[in-house]
């Protein structure tokens, strides 16, 4: 047997992949709660998102909502949009914790531990998304609240919940190869925000696409946060919005929900694989 092999065998770990999972989500929850300030910040800028929109746009946004959706209050309009950017917001932390880790050396350690690193990931994603979720009802609740009506009950906020959190993990992996890239907190930071503002006006979360000009249109095509906005919103309404592709094989929400989710889970598989392989990858040396 040779060195190489016998070090593997050596520093093989002793748990199965769900242990290490399991031991992983345990210790980012865990560290989340020894410091819930980075999880209030990535909740108060959402609600105030939420309280000013409506309170301060609410009459001017729901005249342009109601050309194309009669009826429906910019409440109701706004919560799915609200649901995702929380989502949005949580997942830019995912990097800032994975930075702080290589900074004070945790991360070496566990490079150079038995465990498989593709369970690094996944637990540390499942202990990030846990807490999304949580944030997504609170945002729901708080909807309800303020008068946004779901049409389709406890079984469609449920399914929003499960939007917000399908969403979400494309950003968590890529908040996490920037910070596995860059192995610094600001250029973290600011490489996510950089794309959290941007991708957020240039939908469909806070007006029509039909009252804003033709090049948001067109960029918003391509941008995740028209497919997770619009899937929240169809579940939210029981009705088809879908504005950027055209289905019709489904029947209802069904039309906009099977193609937001399939484009979603797409570009979760996409990056979840970019930020495992740069993991994979990385080595004590190189995150020092």
């Amino acid at each position: 047997m040779s060195t190489d092999t016998a070090d593997r065998s050596v520093r093989r770990s002793t748990n199965s992949f769900a242990g290490d999972v399991w031991v992983n989500f345990k210790r980012w929850n865990l560290k989340a709660v020894r410091n819930p300030f980075v999880l209030v910040v990535s909740l108060v800028q959402p609600i105030i998102f939420l309280v000013l929109f409506t309170q301060v746009f609410g009459e001017v946004a729901g005249g342009a909502v109601n050309r194309g959706q009669p009826g429906i209050s910019y409440e109701t309009y706004l919560v799915p949009a609200i649901a995702v950017q929380v989502a949005l917001a949580a997942a830019v932390t995912s990097g800032v914790g994975l930075v702080n880790d290589i900074e004070n050396g945790m991360f070496e350690k566990v490079l150079v531990s038995p465990m498989n690193r593709t369970a690094v990931f996944v637990g540390k994603t499942a202990a990030e998304v846990f807490r999304i979720a949580v944030q997504v009802v609170i945002i729901l609740g708080l909807g309800v609240l303020l008068g946004a009506e779901i049409a389709t009950g406890v079984a469609g906020a449920a399914a929003i919940v499960g939007v917000g959190v399908l969403f979400s993990l494309w950003f968590v992996a890529f908040s996490n190869a920037v910070a596995v890239i860059t192995k610094d907190q600001e250029s973290t930071i600011i490489g996510a925000n950089l794309l959290q503002f941007p991708l957020l006006f240039l939908s469909s979360a806070f007006l029509p696409l039909e009252v804003l000009p033709g090049w948001i249109q067109t960029f918003a095509r391509f941008n995740p946060v028209t497919y997770g906005v619009d899937t929240a919103r169809a579940i939210m309404l029981d009705a088809d919005v879908m504005t950027v592709v055209e289905v019709s094989r489904f029947g209802g929400a069904m039309d906009t929900v099977v193609p937001g989710v399939a484009v979603l889970a797409g570009l979760a598989l996409l990056f979840g694989g970019v930020a495992v392989t740069l993991l994979s990858r990385a080595s004590s040396s190189n995150v020092q």
